[in-house]
């Protein structure tokens, strides 16, 4: 089916939906995974975003993002400049990623308050963003919903018992997927909800024992 959103686009600070409104959207996640402006960001450029992102705004897209920037935000066009001043040191460089990726896709490396966080996302066209990978495990997160991603022991019950703290506090699961790279070792769930957690539920499912960390990944608009 195709909506209104894939004829005519996003509202955003041109020039290309892929190149600027997606690229902001990634880092947006990024960003929210990374519980605000990151301190330092190594952005890696794959494919048409190394050969076309700065003639596009894709650099500036990226930076706007983590800065907290929306895609419709003129601030965008200086995010360059403003970053330092922010508090936000990036570098950005050209890779080829290993495997199978989109061609607009980027790879960010982000570090604050002694955390670190790598996450893989690919811009799909109208704004449209697939982020494929968090810290070295797959998954797919669209933005499109209010996200949790938790990492937890890979063990019987643990998706049942978050699940449980969800409905409880009467939030749907639009959808949810869980990536581990070997059984009984670390695994992140991505749980995409209807409408957000609240701070007692967040509480609960931070407070599960095989739960080492949450996340809360807003809606992308």
């Amino acid at each position: 089916m195709v909506s209104l959103l894939d004829i005519i686009g996003p509202v955003m600070v041109g020039p290309s939906s892929s190149h600027t409104a997606g690229a902001c959207r990634i880092a947006l996640v990024a960003r929210a995974l990374c519980c605000g402006t990151p301190e330092r960001a190594r952005i890696e450029l794959h494919g048409s975003f190394a050969r076309t992102g700065k003639g596009h705004g894709t650099d500036r897209a990226l930076v706007g993002g983590l800065l907290g920037f929306a895609p419709d935000d003129a601030r965008l066009r200086a995010s360059l400049e403003l970053a330092a001043g922010l508090g936000l040191l990036a570098t950005i460089e050209t890779t080829r990623l290993r495997g199978a990726h989109h061609p607009n896709t980027a790879r960010l490396t982000l570090e604050r308050a002694g955390r670190s966080v790598q996450l893989v996302g690919s811009s799909l066209g109208g704004g449209r963003i697939a982020v494929t990978e968090i810290d070295g495990f797959a998954l797919d997160l669209s933005g499109a919903y209010d996200t949790l991603i938790v990492e937890a022991r890979d063990a019987p019950g643990v998706v049942a018992a978050v699940t449980a703290e969800l409905a409880a506090a009467k939030v749907n699961v639009a959808g949810m997927r869980v990536s581990r790279h070997r059984k009984g070792g670390d695994a992140i769930h991505v749980y995409e909800l209807d409408a957000p957690a609240d701070e007692a539920a967040l509480a609960s499912i931070r407070a599960l024992a095989a739960v080492a960390f949450l996340r809360v990944v807003p809606r992308v608009d």
